[in-house]
């Protein structure tokens, strides 16, 4: 028999009821409440709840095989749609990582500043050590903005745009929808698009973002957790 297609090699795994439906209640309070406080979305590792649940995805018996074995957290974003603030999201790569200072090297590249945080895209080894872990707070359809994911893609190293094109037009888009409390593993250079909500009836996710303690070339993460 066939054995199922790896998340290494799919470059993306779902992995269901990660939190029951009350952890995914209490996380969705302290969610409202620091949307509706803040006017960003991408500090929230600063919040002591939002470290608990960090500590609570990388011990995870089924996500913790898929993190580097010293793992950290390294940010987390939140993203809402909703009636108001329903967005579409073009075909990309995830490419930057928030770190401490600037390092002076040629393999660092596009720094900018978001939040009063540095960014930086580091060379493409170290994204490819990297893990994203989608949480999603409300179930998450094709009818309210799932991922749209090139399955794959993540083994092609960084992708300029018209090479981006040419792989969505040979591989094709596969849609990921994840349950409420599921959550949704991905390799940030995994090409990735997003649709508007066609029922915009709400889609909180969560979005960690995992790598090893030490980085190279001299960068710190701006936060580890």
């Amino acid at each position: 028999m066939r054995s199922a297609p790896s998340f290494e090699s799919r470059g993306f795994a779902v992995i269901n009821r990660v939190l029951v439906d009350s952890e995914c209640s209490e996380v969705a309070e302290y969610f409202d409440a620091f949307i509706s406080a803040e006017a960003g979305s991408r500090a929230l590792l600063e919040l002591a709840w939002c470290q608990e649940l960090a500590q609570t995805l990388r011990s995870h018996p089924e996500i913790a095989p898929q993190l580097p074995s010293d793992s950290v957290a390294v940010q987390c974003t939140a993203f809402s749609k909703t009636p108001e603030t329903n967005w579409l999201v073009s075909l990309h790569q995830d490419l930057s990582i928030p770190v401490r200072e600037r390092v002076q090297h040629p393999q660092c590249r596009g720094w900018s500043s978001k939040q009063g945080v540095l960014f930086v895209q580091p060379p493409a080894a170290v994204l490819e050590s990297l893990v994203a872990i989608r949480v999603h707070i409300d179930a998450c359809s094709a009818d309210n903005g799932a991922l749209r994911i090139l399955h794959g893609s993540h083994r092609l190293g960084r992708l300029a745009a018209d090479a981006q094109t040419r792989v969505r037009n040979a591989t094709g888009e596969l849609m990921v929808p994840v349950d409420r409390g599921g959550v949704l593993l991905m390799r940030p250079l995994i090409l990735h698009a997003s649709s508007k909500a066609a029922v915009p009836d709400g889609r909180r996710v969560l979005h960690f973002l995992f790598g090893p303690r030490a980085l190279p070339l001299g960068l710190r993460w701006h936060m580890a957790i």
